[in-house]
């Protein structure tokens, strides 16, 4: 069941619903998903107004594909999908991840106090990432986040999986300085 739309109505209906091209289904999936695909936007490109952006391109990628879900897995998963794919193509038409570098070799001190993390806010954590240039946040919000593994990401970006590799190292280790100064 979806929970927090005006009227109750479960999930199955509701993506029904969205497959008749119904205006009331689309409006209470756009309630029910904004605000977590909004924060998978955010995470992506960094910049709130460029994650409106995103998400409006989102959904109507997900309204307009929402026949090919299957009902297998989760509906939320496959639509994180598509706003994972809508953030990549943003990015891509900025030239965001052109210069993704690879380090062959790389031997840095990745050492901190996991606690320090810990005792950091969420929202705080989620501005740190927002700032990281945008190749480091990209493949660390795949790897770190959302679980793909360098060969998905390598294919997914266009890069070498030791760009993959070396652009999470960077992105660690940026984060690390961060950290630092929190």
């Amino acid at each position: 069941m979806v929970r927090n739309l005006s009227t109750a109505k479960t999930e199955a209906e509701l993506i029904a619903g969205c497959m008749k091209n119904d205006a009331l289904a689309q409006r209470h999936v756009y309630e029910w998903l904004s605000p977590r695909m909004f924060a998978v936007c955010f995470r992506y490109v960094g910049e709130r107004e460029a994650a409106m952006d995103v998400l409006h391109d989102g959904f109507i990628t997900l309204f307009a594909k929402i026949g090919g879900y299957k009902g297998e897995g989760s509906f939320e998963g496959w639509a994180r999908r598509i706003f994972i794919t809508a953030a990549l193509m943003h990015l891509r038409k900025k030239d965001a991840l052109k210069h993704s570098e690879q380090i062959e070799d790389f031997s840095g001190d990745m050492a901190y106090d996991p606690h320090v993390v810990e005792r950091m806010d969420a929202q705080v954590l989620l501005k740190v990432i927002a700032q990281m240039p945008a190749g480091f946040r990209t493949v660390f919000n795949m790897y770190a986040i959302e679980g793909y593994t360098h060969q998905e990401i390598a294919q997914e970006l266009g890069i070498t999986e030791g760009g993959s590799r070396s652009q999470l190292s960077r992105a660690k280790l940026w984060l690390k300085e961060k950290i630092k100064e929190y």
